[in-house]
């Protein structure tokens, strides 16, 4: 049978990261990713700009016309936030670099919202966690910049990647800093009818 037949629910994002935390847990879905602005809109704030983003992205996709199934949309959106400033993802290999300056030695938060819409309803979360980076030499920097790693990550790093080996402490979802917090998508999508694996 296609998958398109058997989906359960269209994901607004082209990130392999968090296809792979769906499809551990079995889910079956389409990919469609939207086309949105990620500005940051003035006065707003961290926890604001990721929700709007992530409600934006679900949105998008389920007006759009190449949207041929009347399944649930799932979005999510991912922003580190240090010093109240929100840190995406780095413009070059100068820019990653510095955002990892800032980063070491120091506890951040990052935020990723969830938003759930079909016909008529939408549902969403933020949810944040506390990391904690060790001191971090300029070589090591320098190194794990020269990976690549860092390129399209918000923060200029990944958890899930080399940059585990910078992490002192996590308090909060490990799969949310990945960029899923799968507790809580699964939470929203049973509330659509959705057999997640609680």
């Amino acid at each position: 049978m296609s998958p398109a037949l058997t989906a359960q629910f269209y994901l607004a994002s082209q990130s392999p990261r968090r296809r792979e935390l769906l499809s551990q847990l079995g889910l079956a879905f389409i990919v469609q990713a939207a086309d949105i602005d990620e500005s940051v809109l003035p006065g707003e704030s961290a926890a604001e700009c990721v929700l709007r983003l992530a409600q934006t992205k679900a949105q998008a996709v389920w007006n759009s016309a190449e949207r041929s199934h009347s399944i649930p949309v799932l979005a999510a959106d991912t922003i580190v936030v240090l010093d109240n400033n929100i840190l995406g993802k780095p413009r070059d290999n100068a820019d990653a670099h510095a955002m990892l300056q800032r980063l070491s030695g120091r506890q951040h938060q990052v935020m990723t919202a969830v938003a759930v819409c079909s016909a008529g309803r939408q549902e969403s979360l933020v949810q944040t966690s506390l990391v904690s980076f060790a001191k971090l030499s300029p070589l090591q920097i320098e190194n794990y910049v020269a990976t690549g790693e860092p390129a399209d990550k918000a923060g200029a790093y990944g958890i899930q990647g080399r940059a585990a080996a910078f992490v002192k402490d996590l308090q909060g979802s490990y799969s949310g800093v990945v960029g899923l917090p799968l507790y809580e998508t699964c939470c929203l999508l049973q509330q659509f009818g959705i057999d997640a694996p609680l």
